[in-house]
């Protein structure tokens, strides 16, 4: 008598919710989990198969906006006893809405309100919760040092008594804030393998040519980043000291006064300066500015986060006059036209990985190999 195996046994049925914030990314991830799973199928030579196979995973959800600025959510469909998982870019600051007869644009209060309201919908049908934010909410609002509010491990416990599971984010600020929700999961996952790659197949030179390149971190906060990609790539490693003023407070934050290098000569050098993200890149045009000064031949900028919340004029300029060569950096916030179709930013996509997430967790498997990028690192450099 011919035995038959069971497949992999999802926790439940899938469905993905992609807020209007995450539209364009949540059907990049929603392809790519059709597709692992036909081809798991065909692959599988199997009688009885567990996963459904479907188009499409995605739930539509409706955050309706009233006149004077109250919202809803209505979801679209039936979501009772499924696996679900909330894909959202609180970052996104090009979603409006009209208040009061005015254009109004989201920020990220209005979209992590729509997350609680998304859930607030679910009214407890579900199987479990899994809320992705690429971009941690409030994650730059994560430790008190004075007499101030802790944004960031509020919102976490926020989700947590809402009934979410699982949290999900991208290259969080400070990890520890995870702290505050130990009885949940909490997973915060570095691109760096994807940035690699990215670096790999349209600047190799930066890669190959380990005598002649250098990696730089902006700040002493990036130094564990740095460290990474040097000793990843075997290459040497410089760092600069951002010199504020703090007897001021400009926009929310110490001014820089300013960036003391320490580090090798740079002299005829290719420079690669990664960072978690890059907020007004005053800081980045400054820093290569400096890096200009001391002769480095090309300027090259890595990140997970490129908000550019004072506009891309600046950076053009910086491009036109040779400062910066290429920006890398990923899909997970917004990406405003201007700035994807320039000629020095180079986009890198994140949706296979985040698709590689949910299919592992939808069957209870470990996601330890999409945790830690070294062993794939090594792969591609030695392929």
């Amino acid at each position: 008598m011919e035995t038959k195996h069971l497949s992999r046994i999802p926790f439940g049925q899938l469905a993905i919710i992609a807020m209007d914030n995450c539209r364009e990314l949540g059907e990049k991830v929603n392809k790519h989990i059709v597709e692992r799973r036909k081809k798991s199928l065909a692959e599988s030579g199997q009688d009885i198969y567990l996963d459904e196979i479907k188009e499409n995973y995605l739930v539509p959800v409706n955050n309706v906006r009233f006149a004077n600025g109250e919202g809803k959510a209505v979801l679209q469909e039936t979501v009772r006893g499924k696996d679900i998982y909330i894909l959202s870019d609180v970052g996104n600051y090009s979603c409006t809405y009209k208040m009061f007869g005015i254009t109004t644009h989201m920020g990220p209060d209005e979209h992590f309100q729509d997350i609680k309201r998304t859930i607030s919908a679910i009214g407890g049908k579900d199987r479990r919760i899994t809320v992705i934010m690429p971009l941690l909410y409030a994650g730059r609002q994560h430790k008190r040092r004075s007499r101030e509010s802790l944004d960031c491990a509020i919102a976490l416990q926020e989700l947590e008594r809402l009934g979410v599971e699982n949290i999900i984010t991208f290259d969080a600020h400070d990890p520890r804030v995870q702290n505050a929700v130990p009885l949940i999961d909490f997973q915060t996952i570095h691109p760096t393998y994807d940035i690699i790659k990215s670096i790999y197949y349209n600047e190799n030179s930066l890669i190959s040519d380990k005598e002649n390149t250098l990696i730089i971190s902006p700040d002493t906060g990036a130094m564990d980043r740095a460290i990474y990609y040097s000793s990843m790539l075997g290459i040497d490693i410089g760092v600069f000291y951002k010199r504020r003023d703090y007897t001021k407070i400009v926009d929310g934050k110490n001014p820089i006064v300013q960036h003391e290098y320490l580090g090798g000569d740079l002299t005829g050098k290719n420079v690669l300066v990664v960072d978690d993200m890059v907020a007004s890149g005053e800081s980045i045009i400054e820093i290569a500015k400096e890096l200009k000064r001391r002769n480095a031949a090309n300027v090259y900028v890595a990140v997970t986060f490129a908000l550019f919340t004072e506009g891309v004029e600046e950076m053009n300029r910086c491009y036109e006059q040779g400062l910066i060569k290429r920006f890398f950096a990923t899909n997970l916030t917004y990406i405003p036209d201007n700035v994807r179709n320039a000629e020095w930013f180079v986009e890198v996509d994140l949706s296979r990985l985040i698709a590689a997430l949910i299919d592992r967790l939808n069957h209870d498997e470990s996601i330890s190999s999409l945790l830690t990028a070294t062993e794939k690192i090594k792969e591609l450099l030695h392929q």
